[in-house]
């Protein structure tokens, strides 16, 4: 147990509070079980040990987080660990990885049930089924979804510049307003391509030169590891789950054919709509449909983006398109908090009412001509003209 503690204020004397996320104060912490999933690299671990260090500090025994892929594990029970972190006074339990300890739904109920006064956090990768779990978790677990920075948060965190956050109704009300705040800070379009390269992953911070090695890594991890682990696909599918990777960040984003999917990859129509599956909830792609509530949604989605920017210069060689790169950044940002489908006329629809064309600076409105809540995202400029808002305000949403 001592050696948890001591590796734990190692973790606590390292990590600082001079840039907290805001989704730290969304998440209530006073919840008996909270799991918090997201792709490897965008900061799980890094928020859990600045809510320890905030609110119990460095030398607390109160608190326990334990990273269950530790070497400790190998000859250490869970359960015993947790027993005895209980006796000796502990109240709140930290489990990271928690998809890599053996049977760990099991155990996590159990962790629920045996002590009704322990608090536990729990964390895993996107691909954590909470709800199919081997034990029922749903009826005691709320999960939190964590992505990568905004463009707001990448701002403040490599740059220092802070800016405010705005809610999606707001942005489109007041976007000249919004713009011209900005601009009187920043030349926001001096920072904005580089955070479409290299701004998305926090470890950014730690080496520019080795980040996109870094984001190359966390996509192998998924496909080689977590996909054979938690989703059950065969080792010998992996090459085909990276060929049809590949495929989607080399092509401009268009209507579905998954037959001519099915074709390129070498596997058949059922497996390659499976395997998308997959990848979205892997948070490597996002499976855009027209129709939410549609019988469609059970057949094909209409179109499929990388997940974020990032990942497609990290699975591509040379620049990618531009028009992808646009249409990834606006999904990503704006899908984090609300539901984005494909439009037959623009390129999305927002929540079932805005309708939006994303574009460069000479996009006009002809294609939205005539639909009511329409607005243009464009690259490329500063401030809002009309409903045309610029495409970089829409990284200030969370």
């Amino acid at each position: 147990m001592e050696y948890l503690f001591e590796h734990q204020r190692r973790l606590l004397q390292r990590v600082t509070l001079n840039f907290v996320r805001m989704m730290i104060d969304q998440i209530d912490w006073s919840l008996r079980l909270i799991s918090l999933k997201g792709p490897r690299g965008v900061g799980k671990t890094t928020i859990i040990l600045q809510h320890i260090k905030s609110v119990f500090g460095v030398n607390t025994t109160e608190a326990l987080y334990m990273d269950l892929d530790d070497t400790y594990f190998l000859d250490h029970n869970l359960m015993d660990t947790v027993k005895t972190f209980y006796q000796q006074g502990g109240k709140y339990l930290f489990l990271d990885e928690v998809h890599k300890y053996p049977n760990w739904s099991r155990y996590v109920k159990n962790i629920y049930d045996s002590y009704p006064d322990l608090h536990t956090v729990i964390t895993g990768s996107s691909l954590l089924q909470i709800l199919n779990a081997d034990a029922d978790l749903s009826r005691r677990c709320v999960t939190y979804d964590m992505q990568g920075l905004s463009f707001r948060e990448y701002l403040e965190f490599i740059h220092d510049i802070k800016l405010d956050k705005h809610d999606l109704q707001d942005l489109l009300t007041h976007a000249n307003e919004i713009a011209l705040t900005v601009n009187e800070k920043i030349r926001p379009l001096k920072y904005f391509k580089t955070y479409m390269k290299q701004g998305y992953y926090p470890f950014v911070k730690e080496s520019v030169t080795s980040y996109g090695q870094k984001v190359q890594n966390i996509a192998n991890l998924i496909l080689n590891i977590e996909l054979p682990q938690l989703c059950g696909v065969e080792v010998g599918s992996i090459r085909k789950l990276r060929t049809l990777l590949n495929i989607l960040a080399c092509e401009v984003p268009m209507t579905v054919d998954i037959n001519k999917l099915a074709t390129l990859t070498g596997m058949t129509r059922g497996t390659v709509l499976t395997y998308l599956q997959h990848l979205c909830s892997a948070k490597l792609i996002r499976l855009l449909y027209s129709d939410e509530g549609s019988v469609k949604k059970m057949q094909k989605p209409d179109k499929i983006l990388l997940d974020n920017t990032n990942v497609i210069y990290a699975l591509t060689s040379h620049e990618p398109n531009i028009g992808t790169q646009r249409e990834i950044f606006f999904c990503n940002q704006v899908g984090y908090q609300h539901q984005v489908e494909y439009h037959h006329k623009a390129d999305f629809k927002i929540d079932g009412q805005f309708v939006v064309e994303v574009g460069g600076a000479d996009k006009d409105g002809r294609q939205i001509a005539g639909t009511g809540n329409s607005f243009i995202a464009a690259d490329d400029i500063e401030y809002a003209v009309g409903n045309k808002i610029p495409l970089y305000l829409f990284g200030l949403l969370y």
